[in-house]
């Protein structure tokens, strides 16, 4: 075969595979996120109840849950609509389902004009990027929350622009430490029994690091040794991030783990008697700082309990709505 010969074999070729290419079907394109975050379901679960489905790769491609408590007039299909967000973090071994399984929260009627974002934030993971021994990746839910979901929320769902978060126990941390690291996110951050400063001392460390450990896992992958990591520690440590919260308003409220008006006869927490004097310390040096914008609530006797988490939410709303531009 000559050389025009095979030039022009070439050429019928190359006409062959593009004709192939053309009349080949397409599959649609995923509608994803930043870094690839993509709705895959969407479940209809109550009234203004909406739960998506998001496979993350923030997340080492796992799919999760996502709860929306939609506002009155809600309809993502109108992209000229954008709704004040109130963020809700659920605590630990807690999930995305456990504020409306646990409170009146649905009920609340100043929340008609808000869209209320629940996500999920695994049974212990903390709001936090894994160190995972310096090696970092999966699961990474900091990332998931404030780019992946964020993005997918505010193009295809309705979010707006105008944020604010609160969340107990884990997810107080998850609030405030949100609020610091990404300024200008949040308008106003709340904290119930919130883990707010575990850098505390001994006691607080090991407490956080028995949390870490989870069903046998190793409590180092999380944030590393609070003694050789302690930089890590502290990046996510709010007591240690708390000039950044000076400029937004901020509710800390904690019981003292004695007996309170809301438990059972007797019952008892050393863990809201730990999260009580890290909440106080936090309120401390937010004062030194100058914080213009504190509201505390330290009740007193008062364990670990939804009781108390859902009357602070109650207590907090009217602030947190003022951060929202919303009328209570």
């Amino acid at each position: 075969m000559t050389a025009a010969s095979i030039r022009r074999v070439r050429c019928l070729l190359l006409v062959l595979a593009a004709l192939l290419l053309t009349l080949a079907p397409h599959a649609p394109a995923a509608a994803a996120g930043p870094r690839g975050a993509e709705v895959v379901a969407v479940t209809q679960v109550a009234d203004r109840q909406v739960d998506l489905s998001v496979r993350s790769s923030a997340l080492g491609g796992d799919t999760v849950n996502v709860r929306l408590l939609t506002p009155d007039g809600w309809n993502p299909k109108d992209r000229h609509r954008h709704w004040p967000t109130l963020w809700l973090l659920h605590g630990c071994c807690g999930d995305y389902t456990s504020w409306t399984n646990m409170t009146d929260v649905a009920g609340i009627k100043s929340l008609r004009d808000v869209l209320v974002v629940m996500p999920e934030a695994g049974w212990n993971g903390w709001y936090s990027d894994w160190w995972n021994y310096g090696r970092g990746g999966a699961p990474a839910w900091e990332t998931f929350h404030t780019q992946e979901l964020r993005g997918l929320l505010e193009r295809d769902w309705g979010a707006g622009s105008r944020r604010v978060v609160a969340g107990l126990s884990m997810g107080g941390q998850g609030a405030l430490m949100y609020a610091a690291r990404h300024p200008g996110m949040f308008k106003a951050a709340a904290a119930y029994s919130g883990s707010v400063h575990p850098l505390l001392n001994d006691e607080s460390q090991n407490r956080i690091m028995g949390f870490f450990a989870g069903q046998g896992g190793d409590p180092r992958k999380v944030w590393g040794d609070p003694v050789a990591q302690r930089a890590i520690w502290a990046a996510h440590d709010p007591y240690h991030l708390a000039r950044h919260l000076t400029s937004i308003p901020v509710y800390l409220s904690c019981g003292d783990g004695t007996t309170g008006p809301l438990d059972p006869p007797g019952t008892t927490s050393d863990l809201e008697a730990d999260f009580n004097r890290q909440n106080q310390a936090l309120a401390d040096k937010l004062d030194r700082l100058g914080a213009r914008h504190l509201t505390t609530n330290f009740y007193g006797p008062g364990t670990h309990g939804w009781p108390y988490w859902q009357r602070e939410l109650h207590a907090s709303l009217p602030m947190l709505l003022r951060g929202l531009g919303v009328t209570p």
